[in-house]
């Protein structure tokens, strides 16, 4: 089944296999539409955690200090697997794209504050934002779980002010924009493209609720998909 344009978030939890998941996007990506990637801060955006508690960085350092950070992740998942590299947030004509966000945000960030509330997923929550299209964040866990159980879908406004595996800044970009996010376990590359082509699994967390602007991100990757199954 064709899929349509996504921004898909490969978190810094999953380093061990994220060349694995990018190189599946590019096997998808030459049957379809394209896929912009943005990258999490893996170690290296906990080194800049350290280094702020350690020798007390102000928020705006540690802000510009972890988007580099995803700068270096970024590179790490372009390396041998195909995809390019690209500084703009804009929608690639073909293949795979990993976004190196320093420059675009230096240029415009006003949707993000320079706090530790707006990680990586906030970014990549913008980057869906402006370019008018759903996330999927690729992460290491199954999706959302509320009261110990997986939630198939939930509103953002209903996540903040809890610890999920999804920061707070991303929840009210989303709020801001409409917007969703799907959440899908990627440890196993092969089963998280297999979730991907199926627009099944997973959380979804709706921007808005009925009536929300944009259609639920399965039906806007898979136009037509039977939600029903």
């Amino acid at each position: 089944m064709p899929m349509n344009f996504c921004v898909i978030k490969i978190g810094g939890s999953l380093i061990s296999v994220s060349r694995d998941i990018v190189r599946g996007l590019g096997a998808l990506s030459g049957d379809g539409e394209p896929f912009l990637i943005v990258p999490g801060g893996g170690a290296m955006a906990d080194l800049v955690r350290g280094l702020y508690d350690e020798y007390h960085l102000s928020e705006e350092t540690a802000h510009w200090m972890a988007i580099l950070a995803m700068e270096e992740y970024g590179r790490l998942l372009a390396d041998g697997t195909g995809a390019a590299l690209t500084a703009e947030i804009s929608r690639p004509a073909s293949g795979v794209w990993v976004l190196l966000p320093y420059r675009p945000l230096l240029e415009n960030d006003r949707e993000l504050r320079h706090s530790w509330d707006y990680t990586s997923d906030a970014v990549a929550a913008l980057v869906a934002s402006r370019l008018k299209v759903d996330l999927v964040k690729a992460t290491d866990v199954d999706g959302i779980f509320l009261h110990g159980r997986l939630a198939d879908e939930v509103l953002a406004e209903e996540l903040i002010g809890t610890e999920t595996c999804i920061d707070q800044g991303s929840l009210r970009i989303l709020m801001e924009s409409g917007r969703s996010c799907l959440v899908l376990n990627g440890t196993d590359p092969d089963r998280f493209i297999a979730k991907l082509m199926a627009g099944e699994g997973g959380t979804l967390i709706r921007g808005r609720g009925v009536g929300r602007s944009g259609p639920d991100v399965r039906e806007s990757l898979y136009p037509g998909i039977d939600q029903s199954r």
